[in-house]
């Protein structure tokens, strides 16, 4: 009898490996939503807890500070560790913390709550994409699985509105903490069952002094950063902070050069396609969640809006990220290469964002707001799974978890640049024209000046990736 197809083990191994992927898409799921499923319940959170304005503002910035800072640490203990280990053991550290948050009685344990989801977060990351850069290695089989994983981290934000939506308005805004639970037993049975242990790398040591410099320096930039939002960029509050990140990041760098076994191996960084690759992200992320900021504002305190219908205005924007994430840019690179898809990625964010320069509080969603969703999420969908492919690709296995640490180094810093930066030219945008109008149209003018300021940006980035990427993936 003739049999077409895989042979059985053949196809019992695919299947295997894309229901690993579904426990490390979930996994990142845990990360990315919670960037933002909190935003839309700090409200909530802020009368129930008797929170001042600025413990609001550490509920957030705890989390991404601990976050940022210790990525290229948790990078390199999945090296060390093997990246099965510390993907359970930072899934259930990021589990005990959601659940500690949404039982804090006080604002103190909130703060440190979230910085607790920061740290484990931290580990949790780059060990998920390790894994999948050496679970799918065969080329079109791993460009579809990082369409989906690409899909994931970039729609994930937008998930965590709807959820945040949903939840504060019908439960309680414990829920956005405690909606991590379910997610995170799911994914950490899964992942026990079906991702395969890999050795970890005894002989990569840790260089604590790097940990400290890098670390010190991400946690100084994005504390300076989400400080801007608030006290301006004069403020010693934010320019304190700032040049001591640059002093720590210049030391960094050189410390990379001389270290024998640096924290980043700035070979990982330093070849042109992956460095193109980095770039995209974090300028991806720049203009993405400033757009966030504005678009979340525009639904709720201008539109009306409620906190549901707020959330369930942006899955356009998920729908057309996840199509084109998943159907078109993995059949694109392997013909293509990467410099097409990097580059007309950003440009198609930059025209998204250039349709929010027409912003007006009489703007309609389906005339202006959904045709610019769907540009930024055709835009993400073609740059985030290319990023993804392109920055782990050739990478040795021993520093797998280096390279997956710093793109989401790149795409936190990233956001925290974009809403600091695109936050301030608002308000400063909002103050020129208070008093000439309604308040409701100074506020709004203020998206519009700073989505133009945010287009100009990537259509910048877009020509520097065209550049600097190769012609075909390898280069």
């Amino acid at each position: 009898m003739l049999t077409t197809g895989a042979p059985a083990p053949d196809r019992e191994q695919a299947r295997r490996r894309w229901l690993t992927l579904a426990a490390l898409g979930l996994a990142q799921l845990l990360v990315v939503i919670d960037m933002t499923v909190v935003t839309i319940a700090l409200p909530s959170a802020q009368r129930d807890l008797g929170m001042s304005d600025t413990a609001r503002q550490w509920t957030i910035t705890a989390y991404t500070v601990a976050f940022g800072g210790l990525l290229l640490l948790g990078g390199r203990l999945a090296d060390r560790l093997g990246r099965r280990t510390t993907l359970l053991v930072g899934m259930a550290g990021f589990a005990l913390a959601s659940a500690a948050g949404g039982a804090a009685g006080s604002t103190e344990l909130l703060i440190a709550a979230r910085a607790g989801q920061g740290v484990f977060a931290a580990l949790l990351a780059p060990s998920t994409m390790s894994l999948l850069t050496l679970t799918f290695t065969e080329p079109r089989e791993r460009a579809r699985a990082f369409g989906v994983f690409g899909a994931i981290m970039m729609s994930g934000a937008a998930l965590g509105l709807v959820a945040g939506g949903a939840l504060a308005e019908y439960l309680d805004w414990r829920w956005c903490l405690y909606i991590n639970l379910p997610i995170a037993a799911i994914a950490f049975v899964t992942a026990w069952v079906l991702v395969p242990g890999v050795s970890g790398h005894r002989e990569t040591r840790l260089d604590w002094a790097s940990a400290v410099l890098g670390g010190g320096g991400i946690v100084a930039l994005v504390y300076g950063l989400a400080e801007a939002g608030e006290y301006g960029w004069g403020s010693a509050s934010v320019l304190g902070p700032l040049v001591l990140a640059v002093v720590l990041l210049v030391a960094f760098t050189f410390r990379q050069r001389r270290a024998a076994h640096p924290l980043l191996p700035l070979g990982v960084v330093a070849h042109r396609s992956r460095a193109a690759a980095f770039l995209t992200v974090g300028l991806a992320a720049f203009g993405m969640f400033g757009m966030f900021l504005f678009l979340t504002f525009q639904f709720q305190a201008i539109m009306g809006y409620g906190p549901l219908v707020a959330g369930l205005a942006f899955l356009p924007l998920v729908g057309a990220n996840i199509l084109v994430a998943t159907q078109l840019s993995g059949r694109l690179l392997p013909r293509t290469g990467p410099r097409p898809l990097l580059a007309g990625g950003l440009l198609l964010l930059a025209i998204g964002l250039l349709l929010l320069t027409r912003l007006t509080p009489d703007s309609s969603y389906l005339g202006l707001v959904l045709p610019a969703e769907v540009a930024l999420g055709c835009g993400a969908g073609l740059a985030m799974p290319t990023v993804l492919n392109t920055a782990t690709s050739g990478v040795a296995a021993s520093e797998t978890g280096a390279a997956s640490a710093f793109i989401t180094t790149s795409q936190q810093v990233g956001a925290s640049l974009g809403t600091a930066t695109l936050n301030a030219i608002a308000a400063a945008a909002t103050g020129a024209v208070t008093g000439s109008g309604s308040p409701a149209a100074a506020t709004v003018h203020g998206y519009a000046v700073a989505s133009g300021w945010g287009a100009a940006v990537l259509v910048a980035a877009a020509l520097g990736v065209a550049l600097l990427a190769g012609r075909t993936r390898g280069n």
